[in-house]
């Protein structure tokens, strides 16, 4: 779903600039308010994965493809706001280094799939999830909400081509959200296996901060930096090659034509492909791996910026260091850091 440059008017991306900036900006803020200090390496390790897995395409009806979105499986695992982080890193990592959505159009994207989709779909899994109750309500509200947050990001984008006056709305809105509604299934069903996954193996990064903060942090770390390393790597270069549902739409509605041959900002891997290496399946792997781990590496650096230690710690660090803190402090101190 990611719109390349040439599908939007001026107008309609600048709109969807101001409204993303809106939202990225008042997530940012919550989340420096929100996300704890021991969640940070899970914000770097949920954009790694959710980067990795947006490169699997997987078929659908009528040879079109779709993939994982994950905006509620972050917002699952960090909530809707370090969510909005971390889909925000994975979508200019993927305009800016592999053209994967337009760099005009970055603003009209990350509104679409990096505020509306996790914003809507995490409130809605978070209520599903308490409603229903039990492992039941978690894979429920996970398959619904990721569902959902599908079907409202095609809407939005329907909405944003017709204001931009490539097809009229009767007549994208259905071809947009139809599509989607089918390719949401996979979305869903992604989303509800992994936290179910998740939640068997490792319920403490579906708790509370302190959880995670006990949890062995390193060893999920590298387990979990594998796995996105994994699927970027050995299936990535697997995907479905068909077009996916946004492609089609403008295939069949004869839009098409209007995404720019040659992106504003020239990228470095362009489809997902390093220049030099002619096995297409390497240099497909080469970049799912690059992109990985600088995802990781974005999202993780973002949230140590926002996210520091409370100034009362800061103090009693300095009191430490002076010999006048209570015995024992050193002990809380570092397991914090």
């Amino acid at each position: 779903m990611h719109i390349p440059d040439g599908f939007l008017d001026l107008r309609t991306s600048l709109a969807g600039g101001a409204l993303a900036s809106a939202g990225v900006g008042y997530a940012l803020h919550r989340a420096r308010a929100d996300l704890a200090p021991g969640r940070v390496p899970l914000l770097g390790l949920s954009a790694a994965f959710v980067f990795a897995a947006q490169m699997i395409n997987f078929p659908v009806l009528g040879g079109t493809s779709g993939h994982l979105m994950g905006g509620v499986l972050a917002g699952a695992l960090l909530g809707p706001a370090a969510a909005v982080v971390v889909m925000t890193a994975v979508l200019i990592v993927q305009a800016f280094l592999f053209s994967d959505g337009g760099v005009l159009a970055l603003g009209a994207n990350l509104f679409n799939m990096a505020v509306l989709a996790p914003v809507a779909g995490s409130w809605l899994y978070r209520g599903l999830q308490r409603g229903i109750g039990g492992m039941r309500g978690l894979v429920a509200g996970a398959a619904f909400a990721g569902w959902f947050s599908t079907v409202l990001a095609a809407a939005s984008c329907a909405g944003q081509l017709a204001m931009s006056g490539r097809v009229p709305w009767s007549t994208v809105f259905p071809a947009m959200v139809n599509v989607h509604m089918v390719i949401g299934l996979g979305e869903g069903a992604i989303t509800a296996l992994v936290l179910l996954a998740i939640a068997r193996a490792r319920p403490e990064l579906l708790a509370k901060a302190a959880s995670w903060e006990e949890a062995r942090a390193g060893r999920i770390m590298v387990w979990g930096g594998l796995a996105a390393l994994g699927l970027a790597v050995f299936v990535a270069p697997f995907a479905s090659p068909w077009p996916d549902g946004l492609e089609r739409v403008a295939e069949n509605l004869g839009f098409a034509d209007h995404a720019v041959s040659k992106p504003a900002v020239p990228s470095p891997f362009p489809d997902y492909q390093v220049p030099g290496i002619s096995s297409a399946v390497r240099a497909t792997a080469w970049a799912g791996a690059i992109g990985t781990i600088l995802v990781f590496a974005l999202s993780w650096l973002l949230a140590r910026m926002l996210v520091s230690r409370p100034p009362s710690m800061d103090r009693e660090g300095a009191g430490d260091a002076a010999g006048s803190a209570p015995a024992g402090r050193h002990h809380d101190l570092g397991r914090c850091d």
